[in-house]
């Protein structure tokens, strides 16, 4: 708390709700970390929308530091939209602009096609940040809700100009499985959890009734249990076994 204070006391500018120079990395870590106060939180989170949309089109602008929280920040603060632009950019500067040059390992600088070869790695997989984090844990949804996995979220994000997303991860107690495709105007999520694994669904959509597992009811599917309604998401407990879901896709 003593270290939030000093830190806000030194970088922040509540009236212009910035950090420092207002750069886009000095809008993700206080963001981040919870560092901003709550009264500023939506004009820094704008800010580096802004910044991101309207200063560089839709096109990267972090390096290694800000990078790490970039895709994350902007997920968790509603605009998955804006993550999935960057994801998918392949002008420069972008990983696709990496791989439309031929890259196989990530550059140390987006214009490593051009920059001096003496200060440039050809393999610095920090600059790939959190993307792939951002892919399992956020579009996939597949998260860790205790040490090895032995208690799991299971929360996809469905953003627009993906049909589908596949993941799958080897944890110690066996294959967490989330795979989720658009089928006209249905959702079709499968998820396998496996043995001695307890898990947490949120469903991308508000209303359960909607919502159908292997073919009946949720009311009627053996190992679902209600649990709440989080901001509009219907949460279920659910134990180990295969679950295939059909529900409205979201709009």
């Amino acid at each position: 708390e003593r270290l939030k204070v000093a830190f806000n006391k030194k970088f922040l500018d509540e009236k212009e709700g910035k950090y420092a120079n207002g750069a886009e990395t000095t809008c993700v870590l206080p963001l981040a970390f919870g560092l901003a106060p709550d009264n500023v939180r939506e004009k820094v989170f704008n800010r580096l929308v802004d910044h991101i949309v309207n200063v560089g089109k839709g096109h990267l602008a972090t390096g290694l530091i800000g990078g790490q929280w970039l895709m994350r920040t902007l997920t968790d603060n509603g605009r998955p939209d804006v993550a999935f632009t960057l994801a998918s950019q392949s002008t420069y500067p972008s990983w696709g602009y990496m791989v439309g040059k031929g890259a196989t390992t990530i550059w140390e600088l987006w214009n490593g096609d051009t920059a001096d070869p003496a200060m440039n790695s050809g393999n610095h997989v920090m600059l790939v940040g959190d993307l792939n984090i951002w892919l399992y844990q956020n579009l996939g949804g597949i998260r860790p809700a205790a040490p090895g996995f032995k208690a799991i979220v299971l929360k996809p994000t469905i953003v627009q100009g993906l049909d589908y997303v596949k993941v799958s991860h080897n944890s110690p107690y066996g294959q967490i499985f989330s795979y989720w495709e658009k089928v006209g105007d249905k959702l079709r999520w499968q998820v396998t959890i496996p043995a001695n694994v307890t898990a947490r669904i949120y469903m991308p959509v508000e209303e359960a009734s909607a919502i159908t597992e292997s073919g009946q009811p949720l009311a009627q599917a053996p190992g679902l249990n209600f649990v709440e309604t989080d901001k509009g998401m219907p949460v279920f407990s659910a134990g180990s076994g295969l679950y295939t879901f059909e529900m409205p896709a979201p709009k």
